[in-house]
């Protein structure tokens, strides 16, 4: 995506159309928008001979561009479980990876980033019945790989609200439940984790159009995606207008929650409960 966006930025201030741009590499104009995307992998003499129709004869700069083109084709460590991802989930993952502010808004289950693994098993049996215990513990186990990210040095801030809805509804027997609220008062003291609980006493608010997730990146040339779930399928959103959209729901639902000190609040009022 940081490649394709530079090149895109190229293309344009030279004022060439993607047709031509394309006809250069012998290729159509839907695949350098896809290249531009980040949607698929670089050729190094495409982006050698796209270089040149830009007027980049800097070597150093050419050099940079070509670098980045090689390491946007390394496979990341999620592929290995790419048998039992869905084939949309991967990009997802990557991008999560890459992130540096991570914001989402979850009503069905615990955020995957903040789930325990008793609980993380509860959810992937129910979502994959029928699956073999075997693909259950791969995908828990890139799960729990992802949560690393939380406690990397170079760690995203995570901003995540979640419905009480999420809370409330079991998965696993009690222990699991007991289990996971309490990891969550826990990780919410983290200095880069910001946790807001939706109690149900708000009513109707800015989510009702389900969970959602907002991925911010330390390049300025990347513009915010918005990840979307679906059952088949998951949508990736990056026009600005869309975005603007969700952050204005997410900013919304933060300042009509309680706070994080609340919010813990509320979790262990939950977990009395429990």
């Amino acid at each position: 995506m940081l490649l394709g966006s530079q090149l895109r930025r190229l293309r344009e201030a030279r004022g060439i159309t993607r047709e031509a741009a394309g006809y250069s590499i012998r290729a159509s104009e839907s695949k350098i928008s896809r290249m531009e995307l980040g949607r698929v992998s670089f050729k190094t003499r495409d982006v050698e001979d796209l270089l040149t129709l830009y007027g980049i004869t800097d070597e150093q700069e050419r050099a940079s561009l070509l670098s980045l083109a090689k390491e946007a084709n390394v496979a990341g460590w999620w592929h290995s479980y790419s048998d039992v991802l869905p084939s949309w989930f991967p990009t997802y993952v990557g991008l999560e990876g890459a992130a540096s502010l991570i914001r989402a808004y979850e009503v069905q289950f615990v955020h995957g980033l903040l789930q325990t693994e008793a609980y993380a098993h509860a959810v992937v049996r129910r979502g994959m019945q029928g699956a073999s215990e075997a693909d259950v513990e791969r995908r828990v186990a890139l799960r729990l790989e992802r949560q690393k990210y939380l406690f990397d040095e170079r760690a995203p801030d995570f901003h995540i609200i979640l419905d009480e809805a999420a809370l409330r509804r079991p998965y696993g027997d009690r222990e699991v439940m007991r289990g996971q609220l309490q990891h969550l008062i826990e990780i919410s003291e983290r200095p880069n984790v910001r946790l807001q609980v939706v109690p149900f006493s708000l009513g109707g608010h800015s989510g009702e159009s389900g969970a959602f997730t907002i991925l911010s990146f330390p390049e300025s040339d990347l513009s915010d995606v918005v990840y979307l779930e679906q059952l088949t399928s998951a949508l990736y959103l990056d026009k600005a207008e869309d975005v603007a959209q969700y952050e204005k729901a997410l900013k919304e639902l933060q300042s009509d929650s309680p706070g994080p000190s609340e919010s813990r609040d509320l979790l262990r009022g939950l977990l009395q409960l429990s």
